[in-house]
């Protein structure tokens, strides 16, 4: 192709991470064989640079790719350590390894023409998108699902962080609990603005990714993360001279209200943190792209336009908001606030209402096991500030972090996701 010949193709994808992947495979298990794909992403993906954990029903599709799943998780604050039993759900480990290998498989079998540049612009006239790329090549596309790091349209009430730093430890003789995961451990210093926990997922009894996670408006620097990793793999009891670190993951993760529009232009649909999928309230993100990708590939099949659902339902998104709200005024602190969802709630449908997928009267239940009094004080505060967002212009969105345009959900190193 030169910068006189446009290539002409019915879907271009832009970005190549974890949504672009799951998408492509997608597209390859529905049978998707008669569309002109093009993929513009200027990384080639491969190897073991991510990590994405999740929950869910066992399924054919993502087991074979499992590095780890666990039926029981442990969930710890001061005070005590709960086990929770998932079941009929489960807590697994995927590394982006397996999800590469499978995707590039997918684009031979789909044809698909890779362009190893950016895409600098889009301009959709309603029928067709022309996308410029960095190499001065040109690609028009019927269809461009865009998964590329974007601000969100306008700045949002709350803006958090989801900020992390572990360690892939290997130990040298039985160390870890195979069969449990930690999910979220309380017991590490609680910053003055925000909430922080650490975690263990083991692959054997002598191999762990052990992690060190904040919630909080502000990243912290590299000896920061290091130092408090380094307290919670001592709060844990492990010896580092019986330890050796076999890899380090960084990672950071919006969390806020603002809004991410997945449809910008007739023709462009936005996949990934870009459309939605990342939950404001935590952070989590795999599942609604995994949904995102199935849904797209099932429309393309059956010759729809690939637009997905909403990766959650309108109230999902107001009550992350409100919860978002109290715990950025300090109506409730975080551990808290998690201890009372898991103690007063099976633990099965805590999980299904942060993936977005439980019943008005199961939300009913999660909204009653949290404080009365500081949630309605959110409430009100959150239905006063839309008020006053539609009596005003919209604020320009902040500026992206440099560290979370390098490492958003769909191009990070780990995405702690439901």
């Amino acid at each position: 192709m030169t910068d006189s010949a446009p290539l002409d193709v019915d879907l271009a994808l832009l970005g190549g991470g974890g949504a672009a992947s799951l998408l492509l495979a997608a597209l390859d298990r529905h049978g998707v064989r008669d569309l002109r794909i093009a993929v513009v992403d200027p990384v080639r993906r491969r190897g073991q640079d991510r990590t994405w954990a999740f929950w869910g029903h066992p399924d054919v599709d993502l087991d074979p790719l499992l590095s780890a799943s666990w039926q029981q998780v442990e969930v710890a604050t001061e005070t005590r350590r709960r086990v929770l039993d998932l079941t009929p759900l489960r807590y697994a480990m995927l590394r982006s390894g397996p999800v590469y290998d499978r995707a590039a498989e997918a684009e031979r079998r789909l044809d698909v023409t890779r362009i190893v540049a950016p895409a600098d612009t889009l301009t959709d006239d309603g029928t067709r998108v022309v996308v410029r790329v960095g190499d001065g090549q040109t690609v028009r596309a019927g269809w461009v699902l865009d998964s590329r790091p974007r601000p969100p349209a306008r700045a949002g009430r709350t803006t958090w962080l989801q900020h992390f730093r572990g360690w892939w430890l290997e130990a040298d003789r039985p160390t870890f609990d195979a069969a449990r995961a930690v999910l979220m451990d309380f017991r590490t210093p609680q910053p003055p603005r925000g909430v922080s926990f650490g975690y263990v997922l083991p692959v054997s009894d002598r191999y762990a990714l052990v992690e060190y996670t904040e919630f909080s408006p502000v990243l912290l620097s590299d000896a920061g993360y290091d130092a408090a990793l380094a307290g919670y793999r001592n709060l844990l009891g492990l010896d580092p001279a019986r330890l050796r670190v076999r890899e380090v993951e960084n990672g950071v993760i919006p969390m806020t209200d603002a809004p991410f529009p997945p449809r910008p232009s007739p023709r462009v649909v936005r996949l990934g943190t870009a459309g939605g999928a990342t939950r404001p309230s935590t952070g989590f993100t795999f599942s609604a792209m995994y949904r995102q990708a199935d849904q797209v590939a099932r429309a393309l099949a059956a010759g729809r336009a690939p637009v997905p659902a909403a990766a959650y339902p309108r109230r999902h998104r107001w009550m992350d908001a409100v919860a978002l709200r109290a715990l950025d005024r300090g109506g409730v602190g975080g551990p808290e606030f998690f201890d009372r969802l898991f103690d007063r709630n099976p633990a099965e449908r805590v999980l299904r209402f942060l993936d977005g997928v439980t019943t008005p009267a199961e939300e009913v239940a999660i909204m009653n096991s949290t404080r009365l009094l500081p949630m309605i004080a959110a409430t009100a505060g959150d239905a006063a500030h839309r008020v006053r967002d539609r009596l005003r212009p919209s604020r320009p969105a902040p500026a992206i972090p440099a560290a979370v345009a390098r490492a958003t959900p769909e191009d990070t190193v780990r995405d702690r996701s439901g």
